[in-house]
């Protein structure tokens, strides 16, 4: 992402985005953009599994989110067979594990002028 101008920091271009997140194989995000007519709304959408989220861009989602843990996805197929499920998980590790494996990222995910929707919550935006 460009800056325009010299002084504007990423969390302030960050707040008056309209993005959305999704996995393009995912048909309840395919229904969520449909739905909501992401494309006609001007959205930028990123597909998480071809364009992966950045640690700055899930940092910002963080901080509107309250914590990773919100954003973490515990119905991905890697879940259980990574033992996760018996494992007393951190901030710290809830982080790794997103940037790490796509999948463990709710979606969609929408971050509209300064405000995070996840999940279906997208579907009120």
């Amino acid at each position: 992402m460009k800056v325009a101008r010299a002084g504007v920091s990423l969390g302030a271009i960050a707040q008056y985005m309209k993005r959305i997140y999704h996995l393009s194989t995912c048909s309840t995000c395919k229904k969520i953009l449909t739905e909501i007519k992401a494309k006609e709304r001007g959205f930028t959408l990123q597909d998480i599994k071809t364009e992966k989220i950045t640690p700055a861009q899930l940092d910002e989602m963080r901080k509107l989110a309250g914590s990773y843990e919100a954003l973490f996805s515990r119905r991905s197929q890697q879940y259980r067979p990574m033992g996760l499920h018996e494992k007393t998980l951190t901030e710290d590790d809830y982080r790794r594990l997103i940037l790490q494996e796509y999948s463990f990222l709710k979606r969609p995910v929408a971050v509209v002028d300064g405000k995070i929707y996840i999940a279906k919550e997208v579907l009120n935006v």
